[in-house]
Formats: C-alpha cells, sequence, structure tokens
C-alpha cells in the first residue's frame, strides 16, 4: 500500500463527510477522474483533492432543461477571478456546452454534464476556461458552480474507491485476520469504500449486499469525481455502447430488448442486494428505473448500470457474470415490477449501505 493511501486511510472517522456518498455520474464504462490525496488534503475540502482532473469519464449526450445544453447568461454573474479555489462544477439538469472560445457564437467542443467537475484555467467577462478530463474549453458561468458551493457538490457526488492491489484478497466479516470470509475480490478490482466503517489498517466495503472488510495493506484508495466529454469521445463512446449492447443480446439468444433489459437489471440488482429481502431488491431496482426516466441521467437500462463509478458490480465485471450464470427469479421479478413502474422507495435516485443517514431505510440500505 502507497504512503499516500495510508496517509489518506488516517483518521477516516474524523470530519470527512460526505464523500463517501454514492457517485451518481452521468457516464458509461470507463473510471471517474481519479486523483490520490492526504486525509488531511482531503478534509480541507473537494478543492484541495480535485485540483487538477485528469481523466476522461463516458457519459450520456443529453440536453438541459428545455432540451438542449445551455450556454446563455445574464449579466450579474460574479467574477470568477474573486474566487478561492481552481474547483468549478456543473450546475445543469442535464449538460453545459463547452466552446472554443468565451462567446455563444463559438464552435462547441464537448459537454460537461450534471454532477461534472473541473479545474479553472482562465476567465474572461461572465466565462470561464476549464479542464474536465480531456475536455478543454470556455462555459458561461451561470451554469457553474464554485468555490464552497462546488466543494459541497463534489463532496456528494464524488465517490472514494479502494484498488486491490494483490493477486487476491479474502473479504472479512470484520475487522480482523481471524474473521470469518464472505468471500474473494481479485487484482484491479475497484470497490466503493464505506467511509464511516474504516480506519488505516481496514476499508470497509459493500460486498454483494453484506458489509466487509479489506487488509488497507493491499489496497490503492482514490477520491473522483465524474467529467465531461469532447464531442470525439462521445461519438466514440456511442459505437461501443452499441458494440456492448450487441453482444449482450448475442450471449443472452435470440431474446427481445425488454427481456434483456430485466435481465441485466435483474443481475445488478442481486449484485448489490442479492441477499436483502425482497423490498430490498425492488427498492435497488427502482433507483435504477428511477433515472432511466429522469432527464438528468441516460435513457436506457445500460447506460444507468455501466455510468462510470455508479455501480461497483458493474464495473468490475460481476454484473456480466450474473448474467452468464443466470438471474434468481427473486430479482428477475423486483426488475420486471420496477420496470413495469412499481417503486417502493418514490423518486430516489440514490441509495448506499445504511450507516445513519437520513432517507428511506430497507434492509441493509438507504434510499433518496
Amino acid at each position: 500500500m502507497s504512503r499516500r493511501s495510508k496517509r489518506l486511510l488516517r483518521g477516516l472517522t474524523g470530519a470527512l463527510i460526505g464523500i463517501s456518498a454514492l457517485s451518481m455520474v452521468k457516464s458509461n464504462a470507463v473510471m471517474a477522474a481519479t486523483t490520490r490525496y492526504s486525509l488531511s488534503e482531503l478534509n480541507q475540502g473537494a478543492a484541495k483533492v480535485l485540483d487538477s482532473l485528469d481523466r476522461v469519464a463516458d457519459t450520456e449526450s443529453v440536453g438541459a432543461d428545455s432540451g438542449e445544453s445551455k450556454d446563455d447568461g445574464v449579466e450579474d454573474s460574479e467574477d470568477p477571478a474573486s474566487h478561492k479555489s481552481d474547483l468549478v462544477m456543473a450546475n445543469v439538469h442535464q449538460s453545459l456546452n463547452v466552446r472554443e472560445e468565451p462567446s455563444e457564437e463559438s464552435a462547441k467542443v464537448g459537454l460537461l454534464y450534471a454532477d461534472c467537475g473541473g479545474t479553472i484555467l482562465d476567465t474572461s467577462g461572465n466565462w470561464t476556461k476549464i479542464r474536465s478530463g480531456n475536455l478543454t474549453g470556455w462555459c458561461n458561468n451561470d451554469y457553474l458552480l464554485f468555490d464552497e458551493e462546488a466543494e459541497e457538490l463534489a463532496q456528494e457526488v464524488g465517490i472514494t474507491l479502494a484498488k486491490v492491489t494483490a493477486d487476491a484478497l479474502r473479504v472479512r466479516k470484520e475487522a480482523s485476520e481471524n474473521s470469518g470470509v464472505w468471500g474473494l475480490v481479485k487484482q484491479n478490482d475497484q470497490i466503493e469504500v464505506i467511509m464511516d466503517h474504516s480506519n488505516d489498517e481496514w476499508v470497509a466495503i459493500d460486498f454483494e449486499g453484506e458489509e466487509g472488510f479489506l487488509s488497507a495493506d493491499y489496497l490503492d484508495i482514490t477520491f473522483s469525481v465524474d467529467s465531461g466529454e469532447t464531442y470525439e469521445e462521445i461519438k466514440d463512446r456511442e459505437r461501443r455502447e452499441k458494440e456492448e449492447k450487441a453482444k449482450l443480446i448475442a450471449n443472452l439468444g435470440p431474446v427481445a430488448v425488454g427481456a434483456t433489459d430485466e435481465t441485466l437489471l435483474g443481475a445488478l440488482v442481486y449484485c448489490e442486494a442479492g441477499n436483502q429481502p425482497y423490498e430490498g431488491k425492488l427498492a435497488v431496482a427502482s433507483v435504477v428505473m428511477n433515472r432511466v426516466r429522469s432527464a438528468a441521467y441516460p435513457n436506457t437500462v445500460a447506460s444507468v448500470i455501466y455510468a462510470s463509478g455508479q455501480f461497483t458490480p458493474a464495473m468490475s465485471g460481476k454484473v456480466a457474470a450474473r448474467v452468464q450464470a443466470g438471474v434468481p427469479d427473486s430479482c428477475l421479478q423486483a426488475a420486471r415490477e420496477a420496470i413495469a413502474g412499481a417503486t417502493n422507495v418514490g423518486t430516489a435516485t440514490h441509495f448506499r449501505r445504511w450507516t445513519g443517514q437520513d432517507g428511506i431505510v430497507i434492509g441493509a440500505h438507504v434510499f433518496y
């Protein structure tokens, strides 16, 4: 384990509030922008963590509010030169145009999506030049968040991940080498950290619906938020989405698209809540479908499930493996009901393991 990772974990039960929230980013199958910092830096706020966002996140291309991406402004925007940090976050429901020059007449170079972040490079009047992953360009200030507001959003939507550096690692039932074992994780697996229950020796994770613990000595800890896309990346991602869906249908045999969505959603339900009561399974499926129906997220089951940084079983390949192995009837039923419109968590679009947070608590999870 690197010295940075050890420092990151030291004192995790302290003042790091909100960073363990489930990341809800609009993207597909590529890891979120990752930065490695000590816990003391994290405790000073997301602005310290996100001074440099250096990776690509693949995201669903949708417009903002009226169906189009935003960039027209008003006159009373604050001067970004007065901002205290380089962190900036998108403040839109769907997406924000990023342009070559600080003008709404300038050519568009890409999109910055809701919950995406970047760093400030320059300012000009009511415009800010940002870098977000591979995307660099100008955004209208009226659709950006700065300083404390940006920090708060980054903390809410960011995600802390543990990457396994050993060939294989036991998932312990308790934070002890003498504890029982839930199962194994393999090298390079990316797993969301339950910050509240972690320390500098043991990292708490959600393992197939159960709280488990991994030895911190074999993990690389990172914090990340999502970033925007250039138009070239959007085209490439859309092509890959079609290819992946074709593979999924081919693997399942000659089935209808609806059945494919049902099976994929059922597999995710199994991975996230396979050991939970039926109400917990339905709740997970409902969260996915609430996102599909929301203008703020991709509009297909597959795109929501495989969005980067959102569902770790999809990122690690466990969802695909479960599709191939078969999905239990109870998980398929939950998926079927949610697709048909049933919900037991209202319009909730987030969930995570419950550690005392406000929300709708069902089994081991809280939905909000």
